[in-house]
């Protein structure tokens, strides 16, 4: 589509029923570190490490979201978003990550959830966005097979004070980058690194999305369940034999390792010859225990990736050819500007018979982004959430299933190991003095979603 009908792009075309909404997660913007009982997370201990996060940022205050959640709310009814996703701080309720339950928590999450009902916004809860409580980061976190014990644990306390007004809930966001960048590189909370902290975290993660659907799905039979994961379009360099398998290597552990088991296809260790390690941690009920029928599976999608064969890494003998070398337009991140990739992604994941629905529940971009006479104009952010509209719209026409489209980020926020250094929002955050202003992306959404469009 040319930037002509690009400018006819409306809601109407999507269906009445498509889902739309914005994305964020707890330890990203609430800030309150250590507020009212909350306990330390894995990141707030990782943030306090010399190295380990871009200019040394740290996310002690982040956007503040804990005290400036009312206005922030009100920013989403003004921007005309109908659902509202956020994550739930598991130290926040659980500072030890068991019992005793912080009341003070609670009653922060309640106040989130009444403010949203009372402006008609729906609210959308994700279980778990990668901010484990520290205590049990103690006790081996994730590589400990009591994990699916605590999660579960956990996800009854959410379930039993929530869940009479929560309809919509997802379990766990990205198992494959909080395992892959925190337990196998290290560059990610807790820091870990190695196969073996890799394997164990991987199948343990596994085992406790699907406990975790089960106790929804036990206690709120009506709720709507899901679960997302982080997907990447993986193309070969050239077309030769090696690269070709290659990409197949980096799709299998990219896209199909987290998902498959859960779908209960096992895990895909025939395209991946590493993951036959993991029999080392799988007991006689994992397999049963490992699957569940979700409602919809979430799809978080930003770009492309170039592969090619590379004897010099281990494991995969694979390596990406960055946007940078193939000199490509990319952004903040380093990532491709890329817009097919979402309409092969949803077509990918209509291949697989048991996914009921399919919602896009993060896409977005990082630019750099400057305030000018009181306004933000980030038409690149404009233009990179229209073209991948226009994916999706695609996508619909040909027949494919995908139900949904959630906006990363409603405001700049802590970027994990980059800090305040990668702004993804449709809301600009002046970090020094907490000034929000709506950047042109914000306000182009706002138009899209009005009701007169």
């Amino acid at each position: 589509m040319s930037k002509t009908e690009n400018a006819l792009l409306n809601k109407e075309q999507f269906g009445e029923d498509f889902l739309w909404g914005v994305s964020t997660a707890a330890f990203q913007i609430e800030g309150a570190h250590d507020a009212d009982g909350k306990g330390a997370s894995i990141w707030d201990v990782f943030t306090s490490q010399k190295g380990k996060i871009k200019n040394g940022h740290h996310a002690l205050s982040a956007c503040d979201f804990y005290t400036h959640y009312k206005n922030d709310i009100a920013l989403i009814r003004e921007l005309n978003i109908p659902n509202f996703r956020f994550s739930i701080s598991w130290p926040r309720i659980m500072p030890n990550g068991s019992h005793p339950v912080n009341q003070s928590g609670i009653d922060y999450y309640n106040k989130i959830i009444d403010f949203l009902l009372e402006c008609n916004i729906e609210p959308w809860v994700t279980l778990y966005h990668w901010d484990l409580p520290h205590a049990l980061e103690e006790k081996g976190g994730w590589t400990n097979r009591e994990s699916v014990t605590w999660f579960s644990e956990y996800t009854e306390v959410c379930v039993h004070y929530f869940g009479d007004r929560v309809k919509n809930w997802m379990v766990i966001n990205e198992p494959s980058v909080f395992t892959g960048a925190g337990y196998f590189l290290g560059i990610h909370a807790p820091g870990k690194k190695g196969l073996t902290n890799y394997l164990k975290a991987m199948h343990h993660v596994t085992l406790s999305t699907a406990a975790g659907a089960k106790i929804i799905r036990n206690r709120l039979p009506e709720a709507n369940i899901g679960t997302t994961f982080s997907c990447t379009h993986i193309e070969p360099e050239t077309d030769k034999p090696k690269d070709i398998e290659a990409a197949k290597r980096v799709d299998t552990l990219l896209n199909r390792t987290f998902i498959e088991p859960i779908l209960g296809l096992g895990y895909p260790k025939e395209d991946l010859a590493v993951l036959k390690k993991l029999k080392s941690y799988i007991l006689e009920d994992d397999l049963n225990n490992m699957s569940f029928d979700f409602d919809f599976i979430g799809l978080q999608c930003y770009t492309r990736e170039v592969v090619r064969a590379s004897l010099l890494i281990p494991y995969i003998g694979a390596e990406l050819v960055s946007a940078e070398k193939r000199n490509v337009i990319a952004t903040e991140m380093g990532w491709e500007v890329y817009p097919p990739a979402l309409y092969h992604i949803i077509k990918r994941f209509n291949a697989y018979k048991n996914i009921k629905k399919i919602i896009i529940t993060e896409n977005g971009a990082a630019f750099p982004d400057i305030v000018k006479n009181g306004k933000v104009y980030d038409i690149k952010r404009t233009h990179y959430i229209q073209d991948h509209l226009e994916q999706l719209l695609k996508a619909k026409k040909d027949g494919y299933n995908v139900d949904g489209y959630f906006v990363w980020s409603l405001t700049d926020n802590f970027e994990w190991a980059e800090g305040y250094n990668a702004r993804f929002g449709l809301i600009h955050i002046d970090f020094d003095t907490q000034k929000r202003t709506i950047k042109q992306s914000g306000m182009w959404f706002r138009d899209f979603l009005s009701k007169n469009n």
